[in-house]
């Protein structure tokens, strides 16, 4: 006979937070949350699948409404064996105790339990009722103590109250909880029963594997991205009699910029998409002033992402146009003359130096035709932004917990944004690490494949996604 998958119902008094450790602990951010209280009603059951396999399922219940006539009841039948299946047996066609009975079912069907409490208020008498009716259940129990607020006044008497009843008592805010911190409520559930030992691990080894694998999905995206986005590149041929005049060749030049343009926020979108969507989130809402509300070329991103100039020096990427064939779109369509093309000499520099240059348009002369092109990117400090601003989407993805929209509006993130200190992750790599990128970004621009290069990016990626995902960026800026 297979083993029973380890089942948790969340419990505790209305507006207590259940709901959001339940979609926290699901990765489920569809599951109806609301500030109201008592908006869960009957008890509904969130399985985490990985693989296609269930390894642990959580209940979310409804919150108690007779706790006093409950734990009577049970303090006057203490000798029954199980108190949970006896009091459904006993009151299940009630009206007046149809929700108390939905809680219990779980915990009578063999459900472990998780009290939710809100740690922010005053612990009153109905939650001492709630944790000795639980206390006289019998059955393995751990306590959450959900601090829905900064106010930790009333903590340790929450702490003496609890430890006095559960197995287990661990501090979880769900509403900015971050993955470690969930595979540590996870692996403390080991120690409320040691019969279930062996499954929570089977389930943490599980979810730990899976976030490997999350992990080096996203990576592969960023080096997608990367490579897409350096390599791009618009043309379109255009017949010598539009051209005539310099009001054709500048209208020309603005649509393919535009075009140019959009198409690298265009492939920036789709990769946030399957970042966003590799981490489980279908509820984003960012702050207005968030660095990646920002346009992707905008002088704010600029200055706030990649590599410094003695930086992007050392890394050896200002190397300028070819001469005589190109020209940078920081001053393109102010020189063309009739059928003269001057060169982008500093173009390179541009780029070191804080300048705008993004590309180059190149213009093939051909018989009736002129063929403008716009691309590959040759902004040396633009992959590093781009880098930069991935990496940031990814560590909020990995970090924004998905009970997280139930929190107060003012409640501070759980995730580093780089624009308050004006510093990227790639500006904090060594620098052997920024050239092995300089010269991948410098293939990549070209099309070609550079294996070594990429596997070694790769590797440089990752380090830096394990390393968001870790609780060392809570002391850093809030996004």
């Amino acid at each position: 006979m297979a083993e029973r998958i380890p089942q948790l119902a969340i419990m505790g008094h209305p507006n207590a937070g259940k709901s959001s450790v339940v979609a926290t602990l699901t990765e489920n951010d569809r599951i109806a949350i609301d500030k109201r209280a008592g908006t869960t009603t009957t008890s509904d059951v969130y399985p985490v699948v990985i693989d296609g396999r269930t390894i642990i399922e959580f209940i979310d219940t409804p919150g108690f409404q007779n706790p006093n006539a409950i734990l009577e009841w049970f303090q006057e039948n203490e000798e029954k064996r199980d108190l949970a299946r006896a009091f459904i047996k006993e009151f299940g066609g009630d009206p007046l105790y149809c929700h108390d009975c939905a809680l219990l079912e779980p915990v009578a069907n063999g459900a472990g339990i998780i009290l939710v409490v809100d740690g922010s208020k005053r612990i009153k008498e109905k939650d001492r009722v709630e944790i000795e009716l639980l206390r006289l259940t019998a059955r393995p129990r751990m306590a959450i103590l959900n601090n829905l607020s900064n106010q930790t006044r009333y903590m340790t008497q929450w702490q003496d109250a609890l430890s006095k009843a559960f197995n287990s008592v661990r501090i979880f805010n769900a509403h900015r909880a971050t993955y470690s911190e969930r595979i540590k409520l996870l692996n403390a559930l080991k120690s409320i029963d040691q019969r279930w030992e062996h499954l929570i691990e089977e389930a943490v080894d599980a979810f730990s594997h899976d976030w490997e694998r999350r992990t080096d999905q996203a990576v592969t995206t960023i080096l997608d991205l990367l490579k897409e986005a350096l390599s791009y590149k618009v043309s379109r041929s255009v017949k010598d009699s539009k051209i005539i005049f310099k009001s054709g060749r500048d209208r020309i030049k603005a649509e393919l910029t535009t075009e140019f343009e959009n198409g690298l926020r265009r492939l920036e979108l789709e990769a946030q998409e399957h970042i966003r969507a590799n981490f489980r989130h279908n509820v984003w809402n960012l702050p207005p002033d968030s660095i990646l509300e920002q346009d992707l070329l905008s002088e704010e991103v600029g200055q706030a992402l990649g590599l410094s100039r003695r930086q992007l020096a050392v890394v050896g990427m200002a190397a300028g146009a070819a001469s005589g064939v190109t020209l940078d779109l920081a001053t393109a369509g102010h020189s063309l003359g009739a059928g003269a093309l001057i060169g982008a000499a500093t173009g390179g520099v541009l780029g070191v130096v804080g300048g705008k240059a993004l590309a180059k348009l190149d213009i093939e002369r051909a018989p009736g035709t002129h063929k403008f092109t716009i691309g590959p990117v040759s902004n040396p400090r633009f992959p590093f932004v781009l880098l930069d601003r991935i990496v940031l989407y990814s560590a909020r993805a990995m970090n924004w917990a998905h009970g997280r929209q139930a929190a107060e509006e003012d409640a501070p993130d759980r995730i580093p944004d780089k624009v308050v200190s004006k510093k990227g992750f790639t500006e904090e790599l060594s620098a052997q690490d920024q050239k092995t990128l300089g010269r991948f970004f410098t293939a990549a621009r070209k099309g070609r494949k550079d294996f070594e290069h990429e596997a070694e990016c790769r590797d440089i990626i990752a380090a830096i996604l394990r390393g968001v995902s870790l609780d060392e960026i809570d002391s850093r800026s809030n996004l």
